[in-house]
């Protein structure tokens, strides 16, 4: 799960005033792992941030743990490599969420530690996996964080940027 937008100048069908409402995007992007299982559940979640507007990019094989009808917001395949090409257009003054999510042995791996490092550099946050009994069997680091602290990471960020936060 990646990327995170920020706001858009909108207007709030929920308002019948004709002040601007700010809204915010979020585009999730979803790989093939186990962690996709998460994907309804999270969207779900995040839609109950107010003036949110979430869409999806996944992979074909991310499509194999979830259920499309599943996803109540624009899914986007990724049969054209779109995610890689969102990342390496991403507009760096715009935050990125990102959130590993892998067995343990790849998760322990150098490259990988590298790898994370590097898009910590470029700006990106991360938000850690946790240890946990994976779905292969193993036992440590590499699960993908809970919903709840995806969900908590995103309403942070749109708190710093200032953007009005409704319960």
């Amino acid at each position: 799960m990646e990327p995170f937008s920020p706001p858009e100048p909108g207007f709030s069908a929920e308002k019948s005033s004709s002040v601007p409402q700010k809204k915010s995007h979020v585009l999730v992007g979803v790989t093939g792992s186990v962690a996709a299982l998460k994907l309804p559940l999270l969207i779900a979640e995040l839609l109950k941030i107010p003036g949110l507007e979430v869409k999806v990019v996944t992979t074909e094989r991310a499509k194999h743990f979830y259920n499309a009808q599943e996803i109540p917001v624009t899914l986007y395949s990724d049969e054209d490599e779109w995610q890689t090409c969102v990342i390496r257009a991403w507009d760096l003054s715009k935050p990125l969420l990102f959130c590993p999510a892998m067995n343990t042995a790849m998760w322990e791996h150098p490259i990988t530690a590298q790898q994370v490092e590097q898009l910590k550099g470029f700006g990106y946050t991360e938000i850690p996996c946790v240890v946990k009994k994976l779905m292969c069997g193993d036992e440590g680091r590499g699960a993908m964080a809970e919903v709840w602290t995806i969900v908590e990471s995103v309403k942070r960020i749109l708190e710093e940027q200032d953007l009005p936060m409704q319960s």
